[in-house]
C-alpha cells in the first residue's frame, strides 16, 4: 500500500517529474525521492518536460532554471498555461535568483537555491502535492478527469472557473452555448469541449454563420444536390454530414435569419436533414456547440431569435470573461504572443520592458485577446533592437492614462512621495492583496513588488 502525502492512502504512488540537464544531479534527486517513498520521472530539458506533462499526470514538477535546449522559465510558462493547478518548484543557483522570483510572481509554487537543503526540499514537495490535491479535487470529481487538453492560456480565477466548467461539460453530450465579447476566445473553448469529449477522435467542424449569405449558409450547412441552383455542378456534402460522429461549431449563431433558425431547430430535434434541392432524409450524429457575442435573451424578447431554438442551444451556457476582467492573465498572454511572433518574424527578443508590460496590463482591451495578439505582433515587427518597449505599441495603448490618481496633498510633495502614498493606500485598501492592488493600480505585480522594495516594505 503506497503512502499518500497528507496522511491518507493513495492507490498510485505520488509521482514527481524532475527536470535538470545535469545527469548526476538528476540521479541524486531521484534516489532521494525514491528513498522518501515517491516515484520519480526524469526529463533532461524543458522541452522534454513539456511533452511529458502533456502525456502523463504528475503530482509536482521539480525543475532547474538553466538548461541548454529550453530553460526552466519558458518550460514553466508553457506548463503553467496548460495545467495551472500543477505545482512547479524551481531550482536555481544564487546567480539566477531573480529569474526564479520572476516565475514565482507568474505562478510557480516555490523555488529552492542550490546546493539544496534536503529538509526544505522535502517540505516544499509535501506542501506542493498537498496543494495540488486540494486545488484539483473539484476537477477530479468531474467526468472529464484531472487534466484538460487545451491551448487556452489563463490562470486567473474567472478562467480557472470556466475551465472547471469545461471539464464537467465536455464528456457529456449536452449542447453548449458559448457567450462572450468578440475576441475573447470562444472558438478555443469550443475546441476544448470537443478535445476533452468522447468525440475527440472524430471531426471538429467550424462554420461562421455571419460570414455567409442565407442561401450560401444553407448549402454550407446541409449540402446540395447537383443542379439545385445555378453553379451547383455536382452534389456536395454539408458541414453537418462532414461533422457526423463529431462536433459542429456554429459561430455567431445570433446572426442567422428566422428561416435558417427553423431549419437548424429541426436538425437539433430530429438529428436529420435534407440537402438543398434533395428529398433524401439523411441522419446525422452531431454534437452542437454554438457561440455568440449577442444577448440572445434580449434577441428572443425582441422577436429576433426563436425562443425554442434558444432553449435547444442553451442547455449549458459558458461565459468567456473579457480580458479586462482577467488582467492577471495578460503577462502570460504577452509572453506567449511575443515569443510566437518573434519566431515567426525571425526577430531576437531578449526582454519585454517593465514599462511596456505595465501599459499592456493597464489598457482595457475592447477587442480582447484578439486585439492584444495584434498589438504584440505589431510591436515585435516594429521593435528596435532586442527589447519590446512601449514605443512600438499602438498609439491608443501608449496614450492610455493611469486610471487611479494620487490624493491631493495639503502641502507640495515629490512625485516619489505621491506615488508612494498612492501605492501604500491602495495596498491598505486591498488588505495587503498584492494581486488586487496591482490590478487597481494598472501595473504588474512585479512592478508593485519592486516599488515596495524601494519603500522598504515587503
Amino acid at each position: 500500500m503506497d503512502r499518500y502525502i497528507g496522511g491518507g492512502v493513495k492507490k498510485n504512488p505520488v509521482t514527481i517529474l524532475v527536470v535538470d540537464d545535469d545527469q548526476v544531479h538528476r540521479y541524486m534527486l531521484c534516489s532521494l525521492l525514491k528513498k522518501w517513498g515517491w516515484r520519480c520521472v526524469e526529463a533532461d530539458d524543458g522541452a522534454t518536460a513539456v511533452a511529458a506533462v502533456d502525456k502523463n499526470s504528475y503530482d509536482a514538477v521539480l525543475m532547474d532554471v538553466r538548461m541548454a535546449r529550453m530553460d526552466g522559465r519558458e518550460a514553466f510558462t508553457r506548463i503553467h498555461a496548460r495545467y495551472p493547478s500543477l505545482p512547479v518548484i524551481i531550482m536555481t543557483a544564487y546567480s539566477s535568483v531573480d529569474a526564479a522570483v520572476e516565475v514565482i510572481q507568474q505562478g510557480a509554487h516555490d523555488y529552492l537555491t542550490k546546493p539544496l537543503d534536503f529538509d526544505r526540499l522535502r517540505l516544499a514537495l509535501l506542501r506542493a502535492v498537498d496543494h495540488h490535491q486540494v486545488v484539483s479535487s473539484r476537477l477530479q470529481a468531474a467526468p472529464g478527469g484531472l487534466k484538460l487538453k487545451t491551448t487556452i492560456i489563463g490562470t486567473s480565477p474567472p478562467m480557472i472557473e470556466l475551465l472547471e466548467m469545461v471539464g464537467y461539460v465536455a464528456p457529456t453530450e449536452a449542447t453548449v452555448l458559448v457567450y462572450g465579447e468578440s475576441g475573447t476566445g470562444k472558438e478555443l473553448i469550443a475546441e476544448a469541449l470537443h478535445n476533452n469529449s468522447e468525440r475527440y477522435s472524430q471531426p471538429f467542424v467550424k462554420v461562421n454563420c455571419a460570414a455567409l449569405a442565407e442561401g450560401l449558409l444553407e448549402s454550407e450547412l446541409f449540402g446540395h444536390e447537383k443542379g439545385a441552383f445555378t453553379g451547383a455542378e455536382k452534389q456536395r456534402e454539408g458541414k453537418f454530414v462532414q461533422a457526423d460522429g463529431g462536433t459542429l461549431f456554429l459561430d455567431e449563431i445570433g446572426e442567422t435569419s428566422q428561416a435558417m433558425q427553423v431549419k437548424l431547430l429541426r436538425v437539433l430535434q430530429e438529428q436529420e436533414l435534407q440537402r438543398v434541392g434533395g428529398e433524401e432524409t439523411i441522419h446525422v450524429d452531431v454534437r452542437i456547440i454554438a457561440a455568440t457575442n449577442r444577448n440572445l435573451e434580449e434577441a428572443v424578447a425582441g422577436n429576433n431569435f426563436r425562443e425554442d431554438l434558444y432553449y435547444r442551444l442553451n442547455v449549458v451556457m459558458l461565459t468567456v470573461p473579457p480580458l479586462r476582467e482577467r488582467r492577471e492573465d495578460i503577462p502570460l498572454l504577452v509572453e506567449h504572443f511575443a515569443r510566437k511572433f518573434a519566431d515567426k518574424n525571425r526577430r531576437v527578443l531578449d526582454k519585454i520592458t517593465v514599462e511596456c508590460m505595465d501599459l499592456l496590463v493597464q489598457y482595457d482591451w475592447p477587442g480582447n485577446v484578439r486585439e492584444l495578439e495584434n498589438a504584440i505582433e505589431r510591436g515585435i515587427i516594429l521593435m528596435r533592437g532586442t527589447e519590446l518597449t512601449e514605443k512600438s505599441l499602438p498609439l491608443p495603448i501608449q496614450n492610455q492614462a493611469m486610471k487611479y490618481t494620487a490624493p491631493h496633498p495639503t502641502e507640495p510633495v515629490s512625485l516619489f512621495d505621491a506615488e508612494k502614498q498612492l501605492i501604500l493606500k491602495t495596498l491598505a485598501d486591498t488588505a495587503g492583496n498584492k494581486s488586487e492592488a496591482s490590478r487597481r493600480l494598472g501595473i504588474t505585480r512585479k512592478t508593485l513588488q519592486s516599488k515596495l522594495n524601494r519603500y522598504g516594505k515587503q
